[in-house]
């Protein structure tokens, strides 16, 4: 089954993610179906803007920890000590640079956001033009309590380093509403209005010539490129490598083989367990 699928609506062009089965986390087939369907709809002239979405329950919830993290032994996501940090680099900026492609496509990209998009699936929202939210759905980056850092980088952009830093500090999420208050995501609507408000921005936008809509949106991604936006996402890439190889990240891997992902994920973001001690926190210590 495609991980990833494409379908032309009038002047609409309609990308979803397609891994329902577990919340659309991303495996090693999903960054390239992206990319390539990003590709389609950018090389039809009578496709004016995109429209992604998820499938099922969620948007997307981050990267497939099943394959990553609870399977034992080495993966892609993980070597073998010592490790090399630029295979590493060249994985990962390679899905970067997929996540990337909503950034520079030609067309602009508006992401429909329900149920979760965390971790990685924040990364692949934030690369889009404008984001909607339902209030309820969730946005964050948990991993930066443990084993990851944002390859996009996307967060210090929208939010500017004050905020960026409160979110990435703690690794909470938020809800629609809080996103929108913080200015992360351009609005949230209530869950059954999500699709409407949605329809009715992309049409609206639709009505616009493929070369204005071009132009504008070039422009606007110009000045963050001149704020150092490629620099930054080297160095993030980097970073996301060394947290799943620090002594921490490597304890991680070694929880969630042992008791499962979901535990591992639930003593994250509870802050139940000290990475650096590999053993849970004793709150009378």
């Amino acid at each position: 089954m495609a991980a990833v699928l494409y379908a032309r609506d009038g002047r609409i062009g309609r990308i979803t993610l397609n891994r329902p089965e577990v919340l659309n986390a991303i495996d090693a087939a999903l960054p390239a179906e992206l990319e390539a369907a990003v590709a389609e709809a950018n090389a039809d002239p009578g496709v004016h803007v995109i429209v992604l979405a998820g499938a099922g329950r969620a948007f997307c919830a981050g990267y497939d920890l099943t394959a990553y993290a609870q399977v034992p032994g080495a993966n892609e996501g993980v070597q073998e000590m010592p490790w090399d940090p630029m295979k590493d680099y060249a994985m990962m900026m390679r899905n970067t640079e997929r996540f990337m492609s909503l950034f520079r496509s030609h067309r602009p990209v508006i992401a429909k956001v329900h149920g979760f998009a965390v971790a990685g699936g924040s990364d692949i929202a934030l690369c889009c033009d404008l984001v909607v939210m339902a209030e309820d759905a969730r946005i964050g980056y948990p991993p930066a309590r443990v084993w990851g850092c944002p390859t996009t980088a996307m967060w210090v952009y929208r939010l500017g380093a004050e905020r960026a830093k409160r979110m990435l500090l703690t690794g909470d999420t938020v809800d629609g509403r809080e996103a929108a208050r913080l200015g992360l995501v351009l609005e949230a609507v209530p869950a059954a209005d999500l699709d409407a408000r949605v329809e009715a921005l992309a049409a609206r936008m639709a009505s616009v010539p493929v070369n204005q809509l071009m132009m504008q949106k070039l422009m606007v991604n110009q000045a963050l490129e001149n704020m150092g936006l490629r620099t930054t996402q080297m160095i993030a890439t980097v970073f996301d490598g060394i947290t799943r190889h620090s002594p921490e990240g490597l304890a991680f891997k070694r929880r969630a083989e042992e008791v499962g992902w979901k535990e591992a994920v639930r003593d994250r973001d509870l802050g139940t367990y000290d990475w650096t001690a590999d053993r849970p926190i004793n709150r009378a210590e």
